[in-house]
């Protein structure tokens, strides 16, 4: 096998293999290192719930047929209402998504290797010039790119990764049929072709829970929460299946509902500000980065961007005829990312925060503020909007304010 490279990318998910899509369109001398085996790729990686947005699948070139469902509304629940936004999605077949993205790729010309779980970096000179895998496999390239997620082996081995653990959410989904979507109840919405987020500390203590429909009576259905004990105050000692099994429990829309066998997904995220995001020779993308809408946890579009913005960085650094791999010439991705991928993150972070340490009373008043004010407030708040953010705060939350500025101090 070759052993030389111009681009080599650690990890076959959604990030690392539209970057390998982008620059083997350009030319480039790809090879992507996925830690799975070829013939059970992606059942250990299914991780997704596969919301996202036309927007997305437009701009990737994504096609419908890895479509579940298109969907027409997103549902914002509490634990004693709802709040119901016109806007069109689509829930992704996550491993067909990932299966068309590496097909495509290979088709453009980029070179895959399964079963080849990347280790650590190999560097000379304190810069990273290759990566070694499945034991003492090696292979070399002018720019490395980790897209490993949060066990980020590059990332880490060069003192780039800055995820920390306090920071960590966690999340479990099944996919059920027999769900009651028709609402019939006064506090339920009607979930046919909508995706349906729920703020209640009972079933996701630090988090969400979700329902997005699948078509006819199916349905994803999952939580997902932040570990650290800030904000599991709410929580009990259950772990996340048993939150899971709780909901499904309580809940009377699951009550003919039955899960679909081999279809249950977990995966974690992290939220928190990203801190260096490349250096000589190498960009971090996707999760292996906090890669991710903080307050909703839609990460597909999130990790596709990134994606892109690393690639146009590796096209910008090896077009000229004397490549410059340096770590000020590849910022170009930094510069990209805060401003295409997840611009005013730190307005954005601190509305998510906030909003989970929350108690579940304070939630009912946020979908009622919802309901009167204009119907782009949600949207700009969480593009970071402060004037947004401060249409959604009341004078009671004061104390709540005063929380999380003693929680962010002790951080």
């Amino acid at each position: 096998m070759r052993d030389s490279f111009d681009v080599v990318i650690a990890g076959a998910g959604p990030a690392g293999a539209q970057c390998a899509r982008d620059l083997a369109a350009r030319g480039y001398d790809v090879v992507v290192l996925e830690t799975e085996p070829e013939d059970e790729f992606p059942r250990q990686s299914n991780k997704s719930t596969g919301g996202t947005f036309p927007s997305m699948m437009t701009a990737f070139g994504i096609p419908d047929d890895v479509v579940m469902q298109f969907t027409d509304t997103v549902v914002i629940e509490s634990p004693n209402d709802h709040f119901v936004q016109e806007q069109t999605g689509a829930v992704l077949e996550f491993a067909d998504f990932k299966t068309f993205l590496v097909e495509d790729g290979q088709e453009r010309g980029a070179e895959y290797r399964f079963d080849a779980r990347v280790s650590k970096p190999i560097t000379e000179g304190g810069k990273i010039v290759g990566v070694q895998y499945s034991g003492s496999e090696k292979v070399y390239g002018d720019i490395i790119v980790d897209a490993t997620g949060p066990s980020a082996p590059l990332a880490k081995g060069l003192g780039v990764s800055s995820l920390e653990r306090k920071n960590q959410a966690i999340g479990l989904e099944y996919e059920l049929e027999g769900v009651e979507l028709d609402g019939g109840r006064p506090r339920y919405a009607d979930l046919h072709d909508a995706m349906m987020l729920r703020l209640d500390h009972e079933y996701a203590p630090g988090g969400y829970s979700w329902i997005f429909h699948t078509g006819e009576d199916t349905a994803k259905v999952g939580v997902c929460y932040i570990q650290n004990e800030s904000y599991q105050r709410y929580g009990t000692d259950r772990t996340v299946d048993g939150y899971l099994q709780h909901w499904m429990d309580t809940d009377p829309r699951f009550e003919g509902a039955e899960r679909l066998e081999g279809k249950q997904h977990r995966g974690s995220a992290h939220i928190q500000p990203p801190g260096q995001l490349s250096t000589d020779n190498f960009m971090a993308i996707g999760d292996t980065v906090p890669t991710i809408d903080p307050l909703w946890g839609e990460g597909i579009n999130k990790g596709m961007k990134s994606a892109r913005a690393a690639a146009i960085a590796a096209d910008h650094c090896l077009t000229p005829d004397t490549p410059d791999t340096s770590a000020e010439n590849i910022s170009l991705y930094d510069t990209l990312w805060h401003r295409d991928v997840a611009p005013r993150m730190d307005a954005r972070l601190f509305i998510t925060q906030l909003m989970y340490l929350a108690p579940n009373d304070r939630y009912d008043t946020l979908l009622r503020d919802l309901k009167r004010l204009d119907p782009d407030t949600l949207s700009e708040a969480n593009k970071g909007n402060k004037r947004a953010i401060r249409k959604l705060l009341h004078l009671d939350d004061i104390p709540l304010l005063a929380t999380f500025a003693k929680q962010r101090l002790r951080n």
